[in-house]
């Protein structure tokens, strides 16, 4: 994977209560490093699942859990003050483009002011490298598939979209000014076992199971690159090992969107296939063994029609590509499903 010695390192991960930061806390802690989660536990979905990830971390000796607000910049330098990570995985985020529609100030403050204090933490202690959770929804209304970093993306559809593209000028004001080693990941559609249940696969299995209809937007015709979360932590764990470098052949005549001169990058994180929405209900229907009531509905708002990652970066700089199929990242999200909730197959 990386010649980095784990066990040596200690690292912050932010929204360590999420979904992809307790599937990342797990996998570092697996390789012998210590970290420290910090996370606010706030009610945007059901506090009870975060409690329930963070009991999983709670039995390991090498974990340290701080309660705390990214968007309290005092709270932010006092948990690097105290703990002197040399590595950052922010993962801490308001996220959901739907609810950016009705609460447009939570994504300002989590990902805007509280990135910002992210920053401003690290630059002040020694973070050997700092890789932040970005998003496939910045490219907004880009219709040339599939999405590539060396594209621009400067038209997005949503205000969750808006303030991930933020994040990354953020990040690139910082690397330029302070040199300080920063690498952006744009993740696509994660799915898998302790999931968010405001996302699909979630939300589908329990209407599933619970005999109620399923809207499908866009009559349907949605697609997306599914990302099983096992795939996106292996990916997370590779570039966090290596900081990022400046580019030698960057050019501000012909300026790269992905990397730079300054010691900063952005990556597309996704499965490298497409697949319709529709589909991936096939595949769920299947492994629970019952059919969905579908109902066609209109496309929403800050909805973008499909996704789809190229990560020849990816390949390259790290010789590693997303490969689980839905078949198998759906089958395991069912069978945790089932085991937590305690529903008989």
């Amino acid at each position: 994977m990386s010649d980095m010695n784990w066990p040596s390192q200690t690292v912050l991960v932010t929204g360590a209560a999420g979904f992809i930061g307790f599937h990342l806390a797990n996998r570092l802690l697996r390789e012998g490093a210590g970290v420290v989660g910090l996370d606010n536990v706030n009610d945007y979905y059901d506090p009870a699942l975060k409690q329930a990830r963070l009991r999983q971390l709670a039995g390991e000796a090498r974990f340290i859990f701080e309660r705390g607000d990214i968007c309290d910049g005092t709270a932010v330098n006092t948990v690097l003050a105290r703990h002197q990570p040399r590595l950052v995985a922010h993962l801490a985020a308001q996220a959901g483009v739907r609810y950016s529609l009705v609460n447009p100030r939570a994504y300002v403050d989590a990902n805007l002011v509280g990135f910002t204090n992210i920053l401003e933490a690290c630059r002040h202690h020694d973070v050997a490298h700092v890789v932040f959770a970005s998003s496939s929804s910045v490219y907004g209304s880009n219709t040339r598939l599939p999405f590539s970093v060396h594209d621009p993306a400067d038209h997005p559809v949503s205000l969750y979209a808006a303030t991930k593209k933020a994040n990354e000028l953020m990040a690139h004001v910082y690397s330029h000014l302070f040199r300080l080693p920063l690498t952006g990941l744009r993740f696509f559609t994660v799915y898998g076992p302790w999931g968010r249940p405001d996302m699909a696969l979630f939300t589908f299995t329990r209407a599933i199971l619970e005999g109620r209809p399923i809207q499908l937007y866009n009559h349907g015709r949605m697609r997306r690159d599914f990302t099983y979360v096992d795939d996106v932590v292996e990916a997370i764990v590779r570039v966090l090992a290596r900081p990022a470098t400046p580019h030698p052949d960057w050019s501000p005549e012909k300026p790269d969107a992905a990397t730079s001169n300054a010691p900063y990058r952005i990556y597309n994180i996704g499965n490298n296939r497409t697949v319709e929405l529709t589909h991936y209900l096939d595949v769920l229907e299947r492994c629970l063994g019952r059919r969905a009531v579908r109902e066609a509905a209109p496309a929403q708002p800050g909805d973008v029609v499909a996704t789809w990652a190229d990560v020849d970066d990816l390949v390259r700089d790290f010789d590693y590509r997303p490969a689980t199929p839905i078949e198998v990242g759906v089958a395991r999200f069912v069978d945790w499903y089932r085991e937590y909730y305690g529903i008989a197959g």
